[in-house]
C-alpha cells in the first residue's frame, strides 16, 4: 500500500515532500495508517489530536495512545481539549455538529499559526460512499453527490482511492496497533446505519455493487462539472447587474429544461432554498406580478417581465439638509452633490438629477422615506398625483420602490428623488438663485 499512496499524492500533485503538513489523528485505524505512511514515505508533519471527553477514559485513553505514537515515530502532536456540550447549546446544533465545528476550527487555527501547507485528514473510499448516501438523505442537490474532495482549501485527504479494507490489512501485516472506538457500532447515527446495515445489504445482494456506486458518482460529478460551466454561460449572459439588483428576464427562461436548478444556483448563494425555487417559478408562470420572495435581508420580486432580486430595503432615518450642506447620500447606491448656483445656469434635464428655485425652498429640508398618501404635482402637471400612482405608471419595480426618497420643503415633497421634481418648485425666468443636486457616479457628479 505504500507504494501505491505514494504514486496517488505524487501523480495527483497532492502532496509535496518540500512542504510541512499537520495530519489530525484520532488514534483510530485511518488516520493511524496515515501516520505511518506519511512517516515511512519521508513527509515532513506535525499530528493534531483532538480530545472530545465523550467517551470517558476511552477518551483519554485515544490521547494516551497518540501521545505514545507521536514519541514513537518523533513527531511533534498537538492536543487540545474540548467541551462540545456548551458550545452544542449556545449553536443550537446536535452534538455531532458542534463537535465538527469545533474541530475544523481548530484545524484552521493552527494551520494559520504553525504556517503549515496543509491538515491532512485520513477519509477513505468507503466514508466517500457513506458520504453520499448520506447527501441524498438530506436531500441536497448535484453537488452532494461530488461526496469529499481529494483536495480543498488547506484540507487534503490523500486516502480517498483506498477502502478500509485495504487500509486494514496495511495495518495487520506491519504489526501496527490502533483503537476502536466503541461509538462506530452504535446505528443510532445515519453514517453508522449506513456503514453497518445498509451498505452490507447491497454488498449481500451485489458484491460489487458499492465500486459500482463509487463509479456512478464519480460520472454524475463529471456531468456536474460540465452543468456548472454551462450554467455561469447561462448567467453571465442574461442576469443584468444593475448594483445593487439583478434583473433576470423571464425570456431567458422560455422553453429551457431544468428552469427551476437554473434559478436555484443563482440565488442559493442569497440564502434562497429550492422548496422556495419551486414557488418561484409557479409565480413567475401563473403570471403573479407582484409577488415576492424573502431570504434573510435578500428579496426577490417576480415582476412584468424579470425576476428582480436585491437586499430587503430598511425604513432609513429622515435626514434635515440645512442650506450650508453640500451632499447626501440617498441609498447605498446613490449620493447626490449639493451645487448653489447665481446668474447663468444650464438646465439639466435628466430626472435623475434636480435643480430647484431657492427662493421657494423653506430650510432645512427633508429627506425620508416616501409614505403611503404622499402627493406632488409631478413637472407639467396642474393636478396632484400620489406618488404610489406616479411610480406604479412608471413601471417601478416594488424591490426598487421601497427605497424610493422624497426630498420635502415646508411639509411639501419638492422632488421624488432620482424620478421628478415638483412643478411648483421648478426654475422660472423669475429665477435668481438655484439648488442642484447633481448624482455622483463613481465618486464623480454626472
Amino acid at each position: 500500500m505504500l507504494s501505491r499512496f505514494i504514486q496517488h499524492v505524487r501523480e495527483n500533485n497532492i502532496l509535496d515532500v518540500h512542504n510541512r503538513y499537520l495530519l489530525a489523528i484520532s488514534g483510530g485505524a485511518d488516520s493511524v495508517a496515515l501516520a505511518h505512511l506519511m512517516h515511512r514515505a519521508g513527509f515532513d508533519f506535525e499530528l493534531l489530536h483532538c480530545n472530545f471527553h465523550l467517551r470517558g477514559k476511552e477518551s483519554d485513553g485515544d490521547a494516551a495512545f497518540v501521545q505514545k505514537l507521536a514519541d514513537r515515530l518523533g513527531l511533534v502532536l498537538h492536543v487540545r481539549d474540548f467541551a462540545p456540550e456548551s458550545y452544542m447549546q449556545e449553536q443550537g446544533l446536535s452534538l455531532q455538529m458542534a463537535a465538527r465545528e469545533l474541530r475544523y476550527q481548530w484545524f484552521a487555527q493552527m494551520h494559520a499559526a504553525r504556517n503549515t501547507h496543509g491538515v491532512l485528514l485520513a477519509h477513505h473510499a468507503d466514508d466517500q460512499l457513506e458520504t453520499i448516501l448520506l447527501n441524498l438523505m438530506r436531500g441536497t442537490g448535484i453537488e452532494g453527490l461530488y461526496g469529499m474532495s481529494e483536495r480543498r482549501d488547506y484540507i487534503f485527504r490523500p486516502l480517498l482511492p483506498f477502502k478500509r479494507a485495504e487500509i486494514v490489512a496495511f495495518l495487520e501485516e506491519n504489526a501496527l496497533d490502533w483503537r476502536e472506538d466503541s461509538s462506530n457500532s452504535q446505528t443510532i447515527y445515519k453514517r453508522n446505519y449506513l456503514r453497518h446495515e445498509l451498505i452490507p445489504v447491497v454488498e449481500k445482494r451485489d458484491p460489487g455493487g458499492p465500486e459500482s456506486m463509487r463509479a456512478s458518482f464519480e460520472r454524475i460529478k463529471d456531468t456536474g462539472k460540465a452543468f456548472f460551466y454551462f450554467f455561469d454561460q447561462w448567467r453571465k449572459k442574461n442576469v443584468v447587474q444593475e448594483f445593487p439588483i439583478e434583473y433576470l428576464p423571464f425570456s431567458s427562461l422560455q422553453g429551457v429544461p431544468g428552469k427551476a436548478s437554473l434559478l436555484f444556483y443563482w440565488l442559493r448563494n442569497k440564502g434562497f432554498v429550492y422548496g422556495q425555487v419551486l414557488e418561484i417559478v409557479q409565480a413567475m408562470e401563473g403570471n403573479a406580478s407582484g409577488k415576492c420572495f424573502f431570504s434573510g435581508e435578500w428579496m426577490l420580486n417576480v415582476d412584468r417581465e424579470n425576476l428582480i432580486l436585491g437586499k430587503e430595503s430598511s425604513r432609513a432615518e429622515s435626514i434635515e439638509l440645512e442650506q450650508h450642506a453640500i451632499s447626501f447620500r440617498a441609498d447605498e447606491r446613490r449620493t447626490y452633490e449639493i451645487i448653489q448656483l447665481k446668474g447663468d445656469w444650464q438646465l439639466d434635464r435628466s430626472p435623475e438629477n434636480a435643480q430647484l428655485d431657492k427662493q421657494l425652498l423653506e430650510f432645512p429640508l427633508l429627506l425620508r422615506n416616501w409614505q403611503q398618501g404622499d402627493r406632488f404635482r409631478p413637472l407639467g402637471m396642474r393636478q396632484f398625483k400620489k406618488v404610489s400612482d406616479f411610480l406604479i405608471d412608471l413601471k417601478v419595480p416594488l424591490i426598487t420602490k421601497n427605497q424610493v426618497k422624497v426630498l420635502c420643503s415646508g411639509g411639501e415633497i419638492a422632488w421624488v428623488v432620482g424620478y421628478r421634481i415638483d412643478d411648483r418648485f421648478k426654475l422660472t425666468g423669475a429665477t435668481r438663485e438655484v439648488v442642484y443636486f447633481k448624482k455622483k457616479q463613481n465618486g464623480e457628479s454626472v
